[in-house]
C-alpha cells in the first residue's frame, strides 16, 4: 500500500467539465471533448462528466432530426472512443443518437477505447422555453436494451451502473439535466441501486436564480442519496436566440461541496474533487433505513445493469483535492461557525432548562475552575435560568482549591460568578485531602513529594464529592462541566469524580468547539461588558487540571496530546469509522503546514501550529489505546446531557454503544500502515 495514494485511501477523483461548443460542429466538439478529458487524465481523474449534447451542442433545435448533423455526431463519437485508449477516465459525453425510430438525448460512458453504454434522458421537458419533445423521445421506459453505436451493440437504458472492478466503491450513474428537477429522479433508483458518483449532463440555460436552484437540488440529491454528484452545464458557444448559458459545474458530496468553478466562463473550465468513497459507504451502512427504502422500491431498483471496467488509476502521490478541516467540528467559515454556536449553545441551554423544569426546579450546584470547561457550563446555567425567569442567585457556585490551584485561575473563576450574579462560596480542600492522604499512608502526607494519580484523583474526587453533598444540603442538583474530548479518552475521574454529575451540559460539545461557544457568547451580546471581559482572560488561560503543585504549570495536553488533534480523530472514528491509517492520512493533509487552508475565525495567530506525520501517528496511537481499550467503562455510565454535534455523542443511549473490556488491537494493526510512509522520509 502506498499511504500518500488517494485511490488506496477510498478516494476517487472526479471532474465536472464545461467549455466553448460550436453549434452544430461535432467534430470540433469532439477535439475540445479530448483537449479536457487529456487534462483530467494528467491529474488522475477517474471520471470526467461534460454537458448535455456536448458533441452536436445542446440549443441545436430541429438540427437534431437532420441526417447530416447525426452522421457528424456518429464520426464525433468515434473520434472521442478512439482518443481515449490510452486515458484514464471515464468519460461521460452528451450526444444525439438514433435508436428505433426516434432520437435520444443520450450519455455515453467512454472508457479506454470503448462504449461502456448508453443512458438515455428519461424525461425531456416540454414547458415554458423548453420543447425538446419535438425532437427527443423518452428514454424513462429504456431498461434492459441495448443500442448499436459504432458497429457494436452495447447497453443501453437508464439502469445502467458503471462499475470500477479495481476501485472499491467506485459505481457511476448518468442522468440529463430535467431528471434532476423531477420528485424522482432516475439517480435516485440508481443510488439505491448501488451508486455512488451520479453524474449530470446539464444544457440548462441560465435565468436569474437558476443557478441557486441547482445548487440546492445537487445539494439535496447528494444527501438524500448518499452519494457524490457531479453536474456539469453547458456554456458558451450555445445559442443565444432567445436564450443564454452559464456553464455552472459543480461537485457535492453527502451534502458538502466540493468544488465548483466561476460562472459564465470564456474558456475551458472543470471543477475538480477527490469524493471520498469509504465515507459515502459508512454513511450508507450506518444509516439502515437507507437500505430499507432501497427494499421497499426492490421492484426498480433490483434490475439495474452493472456494467464493469477496470480503471487501473496510479497509485502514485496525486496530493487530494478536497478540503479538510482542521477542526471538523468547528467550521473555518465565519457564517456557518456563528450559526453551529448559536445552535450548540442553545441545544444546552434549552436542555438544561427542560431538565431543571421537569424535576421541580432545583438549584444548580457547580463548580468553577476557572477553566473553559466549568467557564461555559456556568454561562450555559445562567441563560437557562434567564430564560426560566429565574435569578442567576439560584446558581451556586464553588471554588474548590487543591494543592496547586493558581491564583489566576481562581481568580478568573471568582470574577466571572460575580460578573455573572450567581451566590458564589469557596470551599478548600486540602485539609481534607491531606487527612485522606494520611489515613491511606500516602508517602505525601510524610512529606514527600510523590504526585502519582491518587494523589489527583483524591482532589478530583473530594471535588465531586463536596459538590453532591452541597446538592443535597442546599436542594440542588451537580452540573457537569467534563466535555465530549475528555470522555473519548477518559480523562476524568470515574463515579466520584468529574465523570459523574446529575446532568452534564457539555458531555456532547469537543473541546475544540468550547472555545469558539464562548467567543461567540462574547461577540453575541448574550452578557454585560464585565463578563464579556472576564470570558476573555479564561480564553487565554492554559488547559490544566491543577492538580500537581510545582513552578511549572501542569499542562493537560503536554501530557495526553493536542485536543486538536484528537478532535479530529474523534469526529472521523464517530461520525465515519474511519481506520487509522486513513485518519493519519486526513489529518496530515490537514494540519501538516500552518500556512495553508483556513482556520476558524477568531483562532488566535500564536496557536496556529503544524504536525508532521511522526506526530500525528504518535497521537493517534495514544487516542487509539485510550478510546477503544481503555475508557469505555466510564463512558458506559455517563450521565444523562443533551448530543450537540452532528459529528455525534458517546452516550451509550444515543451515538456510541461499545463493550467496556474491549481491545485495541485492530486499530494499531491498521495503525501500523503508516510506519511505512514514515521510513520513506
Amino acid at each position: 500500500m502506498n499511504f500518500w495514494s488517494i485511490y488506496q485511501q477510498g478516494f476517487a477523483r472526479v471532474a465536472a467539465c464545461t467549455g466553448h461548443t460550436v453549434i452544430a460542429d461535432a467534430r470540433a466538439n469532439a477535439e475540445a471533448v479530448l483537449r479536457q478529458a487529456r487534462r483530467c487524465a494528467e491529474e488522475g481523474v477517474a471520471v470526467a462528466v461534460f454537458p448535455e449534447l456536448g458533441l452536436s451542442g445542446y440549443s441545436v433545435e430541429d438540427l437534431l432530426l437532420q441526417d447530416a448533423l447525426l452522421d457528424d455526431v456518429e464520426e464525433a463519437l468515434s473520434a472521442v472512443v478512439a482518443g481515449s485508449v490510452d486515458l484514464l477516465p471515464v468519460l461521460i459525453v452528451g450526444a444525439p443518437l438514433r435508436h428505433r425510430n426516434r432520437v435520444f438525448n443520450c450519455a455515453v460512458a467512454v472508457h479506454r477505447g470503448r462504449v461502456l453504454g448508453v443512458a438515455p434522458k428519461s424525461y425531456p421537458p416540454n414547458y415554458r422555453e423548453f420543447y425538446e419533445r419535438r425532437q427527443i423521445a423518452s428514454g424513462e421506459d429504456e431498461r434492459g436494451g441495448s443500442i448499436r453505436v459504432l458497429g457494436e451493440s452495447v447497453p443501453f437504458g437508464v439502469d445502467l451502473l458503471f462499475e470500477a472492478v479495481d476501485v472499491p466503491g467506485l459505481v457511476v450513474h448518468a442522468e440529463i439535466c430535467e431528471d434532476m428537477w423531477v420528485p424522482v429522479p432516475p439517480s435516485t433508483e440508481a443510488a439505491l441501486a448501488g451508486a455512488t458518483v451520479l453524474a449530470n449532463l446539464s444544457g440548462s440555460p441560465i435565468t436569474v436564480g437558476r443557478a441557486e436552484d441547482r445548487r440546492l437540488l445537487c445539494r439535496a440529491a447528494s444527501v438524500r442519496c448518499l452519494a457524490a454528484y457531479v453536474y456539469a452545464a453547458a456554456g458558451l458557444g450555445e445559442s443565444t436566440t432567445d436564450l443564454s448559458w452559464d456553464g455552472q459545474t459543480m461537485i457535492y458530496e453527502n451534502g458538502a461541496l466540493l468544488a465548483e468553478t466561476e460562472r459564465f466562463p470564456v474558456a475551458d473550465r472543470y471543477a475538480v474533487a477527490d469524493v471520498d468513497l469509504d465515507l459515502l459507504r459508512q454513511e450508507r451502512q450506518r444509516m439502515g433505513t437507507f437500505d430499507e427504502n432501497r427494499r421497499a422500491h426492490a421492484a426498480r431498483t433490483g434490475d439495474f445493469r452493472r456494467v464493469g471496467f477496470r480503471l487501473d488509476p496510479p497509485v502514485v502521490d496525486l496530493g487530494l483535492r478536497r478540503r479538510v478541516e482542521r477542526f471538523p467540528f468547528v467550521p473555518a467559515d465565519a457564517e456557518r461557525l456563528a450559526l453551529d454556536c448559536y445552535e450548540a449553545y442553545n441545544i444546552q441551554v434549552a436542555g438544561l432548562q427542560q431538565r431543571l423544569a421537569s424535576i421541580g426546579g432545583p438549584k444548580v450546584v457547580i463548580g468553577v475552575s476557572g477553566g473553559l470547561d466549568s467557564t461555559h457550563a456556568l454561562i450555559v446555567a445562567a441563560r437557562a435560568m434567564d430564560r426560566a425567569g429565574r435569578p442567576r442567585s439560584d446558581i451556586l457556585g464553588w471554588t474548590l482549591p487543591g494543592f496547586a490551584t493558581g491564583e489566576h485561575t481562581k481568580g478568573n473563576a471568582h470574577a466571572l460568578m460575580a460578573a455573572l450574579g450567581v451566590t458564589a462560596a469557596e470551599l478548600d480542600i486540602t485539609p481534607t485531602a491531606r487527612l485522606m492522604l494520611e489515613e491511606m499512608g500516602h508517602p505525601f502526607a510524610s512529606g514527600e513529594p510523590v504526585y502519582d494519580v491518587t494523589f489527583e484523583n483524591v482532589q478530583a474526587g473530594l471535588r465531586t464529592d463536596y459538590l453532591f453533598r452541597l446538592a443535597n444540603q442546599r436542594g440542588g442538583i451537580v452540573l457537569g462541566t467534563g466535555d465530549l474530548s475528555e470522555l473519548a479518552l477518559g480523562w476524568c475521574t470515574y463515579g466520584v469524580g468529574d465523570q459523574m454529575s446529575h446532568y452534564n451540559v457539555n458531555s456532547g460539545v469537543p473541546k475544540t468547539l468550547i472555545q469558539h461557544l464562548i467567543r461567540w457568547v462574547m461577540g453575541n451580546g448574550e452578557f454585560d461588558a464585565e463578563t464579556a471581559r472576564v470570558l476573555g482572560a479564561i480564553l487565554d488561560t492554559e488547559i490544566s487540571p491543577e492538580l500537581v503543585p510545582g513552578e511549572e504549570l501542569q499542562s493537560t495536553e503536554s501530557k495526553i496530546g493536542p485536543y486538536a488533534l484528537h478532535d479530529f480523530t474523534l469526529f472521523h472514528v464517530l461520525r465515519y469509522g474511519f481506520r487509522p491509517s486513513k485518519i493519519a492520512f486526513l489529518a496530515w493533509h490537514a494540519w501538516h503546514d500552518a500556512g495553508a487552508g483556513a482556520w476558524p475565525p477568531g483562532f488566535p495567530v500564536e496557536k496556529r501550529v503544524a504536525y508532521d506525520l511522526a506526530e500525528i501517528r504518535g497521537w493517534l496511537e495514544v487516542f487509539c489505546r485510550r478510546f477503544f481499550a481503555f475508557s469505555q467503562f466510564k463512558r458506559s455510565a455517563m450521565p444523562n446531557g443533551p448530543k450537540v454535534s452532528a459529528g455525534g455523542s458517546l452516550s451509550p443511549r444515543g451515538d456510541w454503544r461499545a463493550p467496556s473490556d474491549g481491545t485495541a488491537q485492530a486499530w494499531l494493526r491498521d495503525l501500523a500502515r503508516v510506519d511505512g510512509a514514515l521510513e520513506a522520509e
